[in-house]
């Protein structure tokens, strides 16, 4: 089988999640499997062959964002591929002569159509118009065989609204390992609580202000607001918190300082009030560090019994559930069932579940 691995979406610079979901899937699909599939990777950029697997084949393609996307499996026909596989939904499909998988990882857009700040501004523009409605997503979801996403709840969002006829498997996002990037003599305390971390934007619906009204219930703790931010929005959140408040504005961190503030008596905390899937919190249940949500169906799936689960909306609420904590035995208890939930979600069983749907559809070319 000839497999051909859209690449094109890893970053050079950092990863975002699209960049990490390719570049974790890719290591690992490499790394399991049998010798009678080819893997390609298209990329567009040469500094991109660093990122992949080593002696990895990569072929030279436009960028995802070129007009060309749309006439894309037409050029792809000449590369003779079996199956194509896309962590995007925006390959074009017209006239392909190969089996196609094609992911969308969630439907968060259709609630909060703000798309990424990093794209220019015509497809920014087309971005928008494209969520309208779900018109335009089933016809591009419908040009794949199948689809793939990263999460049950996604699966059953798409099923409620009818987004596609097509079969959809999940390929479960996974965490990276925050442990190897904490020094080699630093370990995760687990204590009681006094660092809790946010990661994440600051998008209205992210609720970071419940975060910052509940440490007026919680002296002596600190709140640590990891991703970088603008002086005005940093302003407001700054209005809200309460005079004694202990709130860290850190603007932005690397993966190490992140592992660091998490490992050091810490706990996850966010008040989002919609998710598409919630990585960090699976990256600090993975590091052994408890976490307190937002109590909806997608941080269930990702924590399980590894979280303590609130009312986005009540910031005592929060603060009682950090508090809860402070009890050893039920501090150690959540802990434990986080780890345990959390080791199913792992890019070599994500995989296994793509690489078993490519062969099913190599197979029935016939």
């Amino acid at each position: 089988m000839r497999l051909f691995f859209d690449a094109r979406y890893i970053r050079t610079d950092f990863h975002d999640g699209i960049s990490r979901f390719s570049h974790e899937l890719a290591h690992a699909l490499v790394a399991t499997v049998p010798a009678d599939v080819e893997i390609t990777f298209l990329i567009h950029d040469e500094a991109q062959r660093a990122f992949l697997p080593a002696g990895s084949a990569a072929h030279m393609f436009h960028a995802p964002t070129s007009a060309k996307e749309a006439i894309a499996a037409r050029l792809l026909n000449k590369l003779r591929p079996d199956v194509v596989y896309s962590p995007m939904q925006t390959l074009g499909s017209a006239g392909r002569k190969f089996r196609l998988i094609l992911t969308l990882h969630d439907m968060i857009y259709y609630r909060h159509r703000t798309p990424p700040r990093n794209l220019p501004w015509v497809v920014r523009v087309g971005w928008r118009l494209f969520h309208l409605t779900y018109v335009p997503q089933r016809i591009t979801l419908n040009g794949a065989d199948i689809v793939a996403t990263v999460s049950e709840e996604s699966r059953r969002q798409f099923a409620e609204v009818n987004l596609t006829k097509r079969e959809v498997v999940v390929v479960h996002n996974a965490p990276q390992k925050l442990a190897e990037q904490l020094p080699a003599e630093a370990a995760v305390t687990g204590g009681v609580p006094q660092n809790l971390v946010y990661m994440g934007s600051f998008m209205p619906y992210k609720n970071v202000e419940t975060l910052v009204r509940a440490m007026a219930y919680l002296p002596g703790r600190t709140l640590h607001v990891l991703s970088r931010i603008t002086p005005a929005r940093r302003g407001e959140y700054e209005a809200l918190a309460a005079p004694d408040a202990n709130i860290v504005f850190h603007n932005g961190v690397s993966d190490a300082e992140y592992a660091a503030l998490l490992a050091d008596d810490g706990a996850l905390v966010t008040m989002s009030l919609d998710e598409g899937y919630g990585l960090p919190v699976a990256e600090a249940l993975e590091l052994g560090v408890p976490a307190v949500v937002t109590d909806m169906p997608i941080f269930r799936e990702v924590a399980g019994n590894g979280a303590l689960y609130v009312d986005p909306h009540d910031p005592k609420a929060v603060a009682d559930a950090v508090v809860a904590l402070d009890d050893d035995a039920r501090r150690a208890e959540v802990i434990a069932a986080g780890q345990s939930h959390v080791a199913r979600f792992t890019w070599e069983r994500s995989a296994g579940v793509l690489l078993e749907a490519a062969q099913r559809l190599a197979a029935s070319r016939g």
